[in-house]
């Protein structure tokens, strides 16, 4: 006798419960007719900017991008790497546009930089270098620009915390160059490391201890003199502010020319700074926020300030990431 056992239908995937969906669309729904009127000024305000102001703003924004590009050609031409301009321009954008438009962005711009500079004459030591000496600079050249926004928006400027960032910015010079010249000082720091994760991989003490040091003697080449590192510096401070400046012409350009410098560049600093602690790609929603908020801060109306940084992210996002991508194919090796 056959006993016929039946299967259990197969389960499905629980679904969203609708009465989530209408919530969700309730919220959004309200929001927008809340800030409709502010929306609709702010597209009004951004159907007629004014052309040279927006011209000045793309002006701004790819001296900007020479500035960082100019920037890592000093740091190269340091340890004997020198290259055309163009080069070094195409390698500042195709990274940009990949570290800012793609999921964990950063990395695949730090590999297409390691790459590049090693195509261009670098040793894997220098590359490493100057990566990461170019991340360095950036971060430090901000926060100095957001310490004397911060210090001098408020009236008289601070001159204790302009004093103390003084001497950190001295003594992170001095360490860097020390560090360039004698690279094999570092080895008191990996040498306890490196005997470590030996000893986790069961094998001897000094098992690649040739290759660090052999690291190291590449690292030799790396000697940022008084004059590049002078210029290194320049130009990260100045891709900041040239990026900055773009902003601020995109806030004359749609009648936003009202707020101060120190408050363009406290809401300017508050946006790049909110947009290194997201993953969301090309920081949306979150340094749009942040330049909105600063902006109003400033005393720029809500509508106004929402053109402002529509006008502004569809240059950083629109125009300067298409040549990026442009110049990623260009520069692309072939298989």
């Amino acid at each position: 006798m056959t006993t016929l056992v039946e299967k259990a239908p197969p389960r499905r995937m629980p679904r969203m419960p609708w009465a989530v969906a209408v919530v969700v669309a309730a919220v959004l729904g309200a929001e927008l007719a809340l800030g409709w009127r502010s929306l609709a000024d702010a597209v009004a305000h951004l159907r007629t900017p004014h052309l040279g102001w927006l011209a000045a703003a793309l002006l701004a924004e790819t001296a900007a991008m020479q500035a960082y590009a100019r920037m890592q050609r000093h740091l190269l031409r340091s340890a004997g790497v020198r290259v055309s301009m163009l080069r070094h321009m195409a390698l500042a954008y195709a990274a940009h546009s990949l570290s800012v438009t793609l999921p964990g962005g950063p990395a695949f711009s730090t590999a297409l930089n390691y790459r590049q500079m090693r195509r261009f004459g670098a040793s894997p030591a220098v590359a490493s270098w100057c990566i990461a000496l170019s991340g360095i600079l950036s971060a430090a050249a901000l926060a100095v620009i957001t310490a004397f926004s911060a210090v001098t928006t408020n009236g008289a400027p601070d001159w204790h915390t302009f004093a103390a960032l003084a001497v950190a910015t001295l003594l992170a010079t001095i360490g860097v160059r020390r560090l360039a010249r004698h690279p094999e000082s570092l080895t008191t720091v990996t040498r306890p490391v490196l005997i470590l994760v030996n000893r986790l991989r069961r094998r001897p003490a000094d098992h690649g201890q040739d290759r660090i040091l052999g690291f190291f003697d590449q690292l030799r080449a790396a000697r940022l003199t008084p004059g590049h590192g002078a210029g290194a510096v320049t130009f990260a401070l100045l891709n900041w502010l040239l990026d900055a400046a773009c902003l601020w012409f995109c806030c004359i350009a749609v009648g936003g020319g009202t707020i101060s410098a120190g408050q363009l560049l406290l809401a300017f600093c508050a946006g790049m700074a909110a947009g290194t602690i997201t993953i969301v790609p090309g920081g949306l929603g979150i340094i749009d926020g942040a330049l909105i908020l600063g902006l109003i801060a400033g005393g720029i109306g809500t509508e106004i300030a929402i053109a402002v940084v529509v006008l502004y992210r569809l240059i950083t996002l629109g125009f300067i990431i298409g040549i990026g991508w442009l110049s990623y194919l260009a520069i692309r090796p072939s298989r």
